[in-house]
């Protein structure tokens, strides 16, 4: 009888898991070009082969990789946005939500730097995808609380826009202007006690602005400072190394 070629075991979702992992710390690094699907294998502890059972090129375990960062930045705020909260506190939280992901989510923001790019180049399928699956809903939620927020009398007449602008751009800016501020001012961005001195700054500064009653403002920011602790940094100078690579 002729001999029967036994299929390979099946992957486990664990060796998965690991070539995702493997992958979101390659592709943040190198980009999508530059990324070496040798060393994505070697970093899961997997053979080339079981990388190319999950997935068939390296273009589509990029994408893989990408949604597998974003389900967990949507995670994180789907929890902010279904807090039983007036939308002053909503959007005091959803700051510091922000705020904490840049500095802790270093390899999703560095993928979607590097996606923006793409895009402007027309190479991106993922930031029309995410826009109509996630930053569209997130802008309307913000929009709604920013309008019921003036409707109650919580917040200032102000534009939504405005609101979104001046939280999101402050903390992105604090970040990508750390290198120009360490030569202006000698002062080290990245050291830990800094970062909770600007991330407690940013929504004291929006308790003062957006609220009719800063008293009330004043409380809810307490109270959101006290319910989102500042991060716990296992690097807390790795947004300085990734700045330092890019600039």
């Amino acid at each position: 009888m002729p001999h029967k070629t036994s299929s390979p075991p099946p992957p486990t979702d664990q060796a998965r898991e690991r070539i995702l992992r493997a992958a979101l710390h390659e592709f943040s690094a190198h980009g999508l070009a530059g990324a070496r699907t040798d060393a994505i294998a070697q970093s899961a502890d997997v053979n080339k082969a079981l990388l190319y059972y999950y997935f068939k090129n390296k273009e589509s375990l990029y994408a893989a990789a990408f949604e597998a960062a974003l389900g967990n930045v949507m995670q994180s705020t789907l929890a902010v946005l279904q807090t039983k909260c007036s939308p002053g506190e909503l959007l005091l939280r959803l700051a510091l939500n922000h705020f904490d992901r840049v500095l802790t989510q270093h390899e999703f923001q560095s993928l979607m730097q590097q996606e923006m790019v793409r895009f402007h180049h027309g190479k991106s399928s993922s930031i029309p995808s995410l826009t109509g699956r996630v930053f569209t809903p997130l802008l309307k939620k913000i929009q709604a609380a920013v309008e019921e927020g003036v409707r109650s009398g919580e917040l200032c007449e102000i534009d939504w826009m405005q609101v979104m602008y001046s939280t999101y751009g402050s903390n992105v800016f604090y970040f990508m202007s750390a290198a120009m501020m360490r030569l202006s001012l000698s002062v080290e961005p990245f050291d830990p006690a800094t970062i909770e001195l600007r991330r407690n700054a940013a929504v004291q500064f929006l308790g003062n602005a957006l609220f009719v009653d800063r008293t009330h403002g004043a409380k809810l920011v307490r109270r959101v400072l006290t319910a989102m602790p500042m991060p716990v940094l296992d690097q807390p100078l790795v947004w300085k190394n990734i700045m330092e690579k890019n600039l």
